[in-house]
Formats: structure tokens, C-alpha cells, sequence
């Protein structure tokens, strides 16, 4: 038996106050836009997915981490990004 935790047993650890207001928007217009496609491969909870059928990006913030790092990597600006209300968002267990 290996001691070696997984990223999704860790991932399982994470508790998630939804709000119902996203924190993070895209702009769908730009994003459509965009040759690289960079989010679909830095966010680390795979919230950011293409549809090939309808040539559009489909995003679900209720999983998001809060690292920040789609708002840094999107070439065009096409993602606006701020933290969730207090008491929604992410919360991080440790130990």
C-alpha cells in the first residue's frame, strides 16, 4: 500500500459555499476568439471545457479553487475574475 495521496483525494477534503453569483465571468465573444485555448489545460479542477459541437467555451465556477491562475494565463482578457463574496467560495481543510 503506497502512502502517496491522490490530487482527487485531496480534492475530496475541500468543502464549497456555492453563491449564486459567479465570481468569475468570461466574456464569450473574445473567448471565442482565442487561437491557445490556455485554460482549458492550467486550471487545475478542469473547470473550463470546449464544445466542439457549438464552438463554445463552458465553464462551471462552482468548483473553482481560487488560484487566480485562468485570469493570468487568458492571452485575451477575455476572463474577469474576483474572489467570492465572504462566506462563499472554497474552504481548505488541513492536517
Amino acid at each position: 500500500m503506497s502512502d502517496t495521496i491522490s490530487m482527487n483525494d485531496k480534492l475530496a477534503t475541500l468543502t464549497f459555499h456555492v453563491d449564486k453569483n459567479a465570481h468569475i465571468v468570461i466574456d464569450k465573444k473574445i473567448c471565442s476568439q482565442c487561437i491557445n485555448r490556455c485554460c482549458l489545460h492550467i486550471c487545475p479542477v478542469d473547470n473550463y471545457q470546449w464544445d466542439e459541437e457549438g464552438n463554445s467555451l463552458i465553464f462551471n465556477y462552482e468548483g473553482c479553487l481560487e488560484c487566480g491562475t485562468c485570469r493570468l494565463i487568458c492571452p485575451l482578457g477575455a476572463i474577469q475574475w474576483s474572489y467570492p463574496k465572504r462566506g462563499s467560495g472554497v474552504v481548505y481543510k488541513f492536517g
